[in-house]
């Protein structure tokens, strides 16, 4: 059992962005739905004589917190949450794989970096259970391990990491940017680089959230694999990326099962001939295709999905499926949002940039997955940051008044 306890329920928005928080910044905590346990409840009752506001969470040291922002539990785990300078050459945004490759090499090459995140440092590679395709690891690796030594090596060249801290703002000021931060504090910098990924659209329906990672995925290519031999396999998004992957998946399962919303398929004419044409060696369809079908729940047991209910929007029939897993690819958005009136994006909101990874504002870059052209893969991700680096780092060079820069290190 976990030392921190959640007491909370389902319906609860507060008690699923607090368990969002927990599981970003991979800190281990018990759940206990205070709906299907009398007891659980009445003890939150007891603790707070008579009410029952949640989530409560429950420290080792027996202190509690009600109902936190994520500020508060942000301090309460010890997490710093404002930058030691007032001025650094280089401001990362986002401390996933992209940042954090990034901020290593410029950690090298002397240039005083600091990474903001605001989420757990990781990105989605630290929420991911297992990673089976980065190189360097033939026996796969689990994603919160990965991610921990991405942040390892990063401290170890001294780069400054703030997580739990939203970056606001990114403008001019004279020569140099002005990065605004959520806790109210502005840092100076020579350059700044975006990093801040994009995040995969969830259906939101219960169950969701809990199994991510352990039955409910959102990369075919990485978790598909490990089902190799499973008798069915659901796809949830009949666009081009769901047919995709669902016929890279039809290569582990004998079965695959396509869930979409609409009336209709929405990918390209050969994807669906390819789906229709798709044969067991028994001469079985290997996809069954369902149209105007919303998915509602994902049950589990033993921390693993095993059902999934969904529900015909046109005539009510309900279905349950036991699927060994469910695939979702209903669209990524990437995180920008924060800086639509800034830089130049595209019309789904990716930044664009130019071969140099330079956004529309000098002295911004963008790498990653949030860079309008990115393939929105791990290995390539490290890579983005890598080479969006080198072209910081080449336009630090140019503006040789950077004195503090060791560009020969």
């Amino acid at each position: 059992m976990a030392d921190i306890k959640v007491y909370g329920a389902p319906w609860c928005p507060d008690c699923k962005r607090s368990k969002k928080f927990l599981a970003e910044h991979r800190v281990d905590f018990e759940w206990i739905d205070i709906d299907g346990d009398p007891e659980a409840l009445a003890y939150v009752e007891r603790e707070q004589n008579g009410g029952r506001t949640i989530p409560m969470i429950v420290f080792p040291d027996g202190s509690r917190l009600l109902e936190p922002g994520d500020d508060q539990l942000a301090r309460k785990l010890g997490l710093r949450l404002e930058a030691e300078e007032r001025f650094y050459d280089l401001v990362v945004v986002g401390g996933g794989p992209a940042g954090l490759a990034a901020s290593i090499y410029a950690a090298r090459e002397g240039i005083e970096t600091l990474v903001v995140d605001s989420g757990g440092l990781g990105g989605q590679a630290g929420v991911t259970g297992r990673i089976d395709n980065y190189p360097g690891f033939p026996d796969g690796i689990g994603g919160a391990e990965l991610a921990d030594r991405f942040v390892a090596q990063a401290r170890r060249y001294g780069v400054e990491l703030l997580s739990a801290v939203e970056v606001t703002s990114v403008s001019q000021d004279r020569d140099e940017l002005e990065v605004g931060l959520g806790s109210g504090q502005t840092v100076g910098a020579h350059a700044v680089l975006v990093a801040t990924g994009s995040s995969y659209r969830r259906l939101g329906v219960p169950g969701e959230d809990d199994l991510i990672g352990a039955g409910v995925h959102f990369c075919a290519t990485c978790d598909g694999p490990f089902y190799r031999g499973a008798e069915e396999l659901l796809v949830v998004g009949g666009g081009n990326s769901g047919l995709e992957e669902g016929l890279f998946l039809a290569q582990f399962a004998s079965r695959i099962r396509i869930v979409e919303h609409g009336p209709q398929l929405k990918a390209s004419r050969l994807l669906q001939d390819k789906i229709a044409a798709a044969r067991t060696p028994s001469g079985e369809p290997v996809f069954t295709v369902h149209l105007n079908v919303d998915v509602t729940s994902f049950s589990g047991r033993a921390g693993r999905l095993t059902e999934v209910t969904a529900k015909d929007r046109i005539t009510g029939e309900e279905y349950v499926w036991r699927s060994a897993a469910a695939f979702v690819f209903i669209g990524l958005d990437p995180n920008t949002a924060w800086l639509r009136a800034t830089v130049e994006l595209d019309p789904w909101g990716f930044v664009r940039t130019d071969e140099a990874f330079g956004t529309s504002i000098r002295g911004v870059f963008c790498a990653g997955d949030a860079r309008a052209g990115s393939t929105k893969q791990l290995g390539s991700a490290v890579g983005d940051g890598i080479a969006a680096l080198i072209a910081v780092r080449g336009y630090l060079q140019r503006h040789s008044d950077l004195r503090r820069i060791d560009v020969n290190a």
